[in-house]
């Protein structure tokens, strides 16, 4: 039986990762059509990457395909000429990451999910194929400069918080499925208003655009290809760069440099920063933003009473941690709830 499914230990292959000497680019790509059996895709897409030497994370759902990848620099042709042998993803725009080491990810998964994106859509009158115009990077700019233009990030406040657009608007929720409605909500009496949409790589402001034309707006587009093919494009074209600062990616880079804008602050000391770091503390694993003062004064920690953990004996850690619902201090990434956060750990020194 053909191997469906990594067998090697996370610490192993990250271990491998950083001992190959050939480069690797790192993509993402995403399209929605119908797949009736995602299983069956889901197997024979993991065959066919898992010989290209392909990492990264999939997901296949009824809907579609939504991939982060990376593949040894020397194979991306198969890739393409591999991806568009699959009748439905023939022609698929690859993003290709523009800020990128090669060490974004080190393991290839591929699961199957009941969404692409989790969007808490429960009309069966929705209609994907009923989307927004797709919009290119010369015109964002353009739209950027009509007064009849409002222009919508659709990614989450900690994506948000470190580059966006100017004049951009931000749909403050944790997920995208609160911020859907939302989002309707807060536009309804723009309905006359162009909507521009965007996000990281085009999948969710690409359904987004579809959710508003599906309430009744009427001019919506949506930033084709996202950011990711923004900068691309802006790049190729001598473009200005409307999108300023970084650019929030799934992946272990955690951020794209698009401008050498520092927007956002760090989290501890209030000083212009925007690498966004998981907290050392194992217990813990926040994500906020860290200056590199405060990454040595902290030791990677978010908090006084998280650099206090990670001083302990590691049997002490592990005791500590017995019994702490872990999920409740992970990822606590909206801006109403990180604050409260950090100062609850610090409370507990106290």
């Amino acid at each position: 039986m053909a191997l469906l499914h990594n067998r090697v230990s996370q610490k192993e292959l990250k271990e491998l990762l950083y001992q190959e000497t050939d480069p690797r680019t790192t993509i993402s790509f995403y399209h929605y059509f119908p797949i009736e059996d995602p299983q069956t895709f889901r197997d024979e897409l993991y065959k066919g990457l898992h010989t290209l030497k392909v990492f990264g994370r999939i997901y296949v759902a009824n809907e579609g395909i939504n991939a982060q990848i990376s593949v040894p620099s020397g194979n991306y042709g198969a890739l393409q000429a591999y991806l568009y042998s699959i009748p439905c993803l023939d022609g698929i725009r690859l993003n290709i990451a523009v800020d990128d080491d090669g060490k974004s990810f080190w393991v290839l998964k591929i699961k199957v999910r009941p969404k692409i994106v989790a969007d808490g859509i429960e009309d069966p009158s929705f209609d994907m194929r009923n989307k927004g115009k797709y919009v290119t990077a010369e015109r964002m700019n353009e739209l950027l400069q009509d007064p009849d233009t409002i222009v919508v990030d659709m990614r989450n406040h900690y994506e948000f918080e470190v580059g966006h657009f100017e004049t951009a608007v931000e749909v403050p929720s944790d997920t995208f499925r609160e911020q859907l409605p939302m989002a309707v909500d807060m536009l309804k009496d723009q309905r006359e208003k162009n909507i521009v949409m965007y996000c990281t790589g085009g999948i969710r402001c690409e359904k987004a655009s579809a959710y508003m034309l599906h309430n009744g707006f009427d001019n919506v587009f949506h930033l084709e290809g996202g950011i990711i093919n923004y900068a691309k494009q802006i790049r190729e074209k001598g473009l200005e760069s409307k999108f300023i600062g970084k650019n929030f990616v799934f992946d272990n880079r955690m951020g794209e440099r698009i401008t050498e804008d520092v927007i956002a602050k760090c989290h501890q000391c209030g000083q212009p920063a925007d690498v966004h770091v998981n907290c050392a503390n194992d217990g813990c694993h926040l994500l906020f933003i860290q200056c590199p003062a405060c990454a040595e004064k902290y030791q990677g920690t978010c908090s006084d009473a998280c650099h206090h953990m990670i001083q302990l004996p590691e049997e002490e850690q592990k005791a500590a941690r017995r019994g702490v619902e872990k999920v409740v201090h992970t990822f606590n990434k909206s801006r109403s709830r990180l604050r409260p956060r950090l100062n609850e750990l610090n409370k507990e020194e106290d």
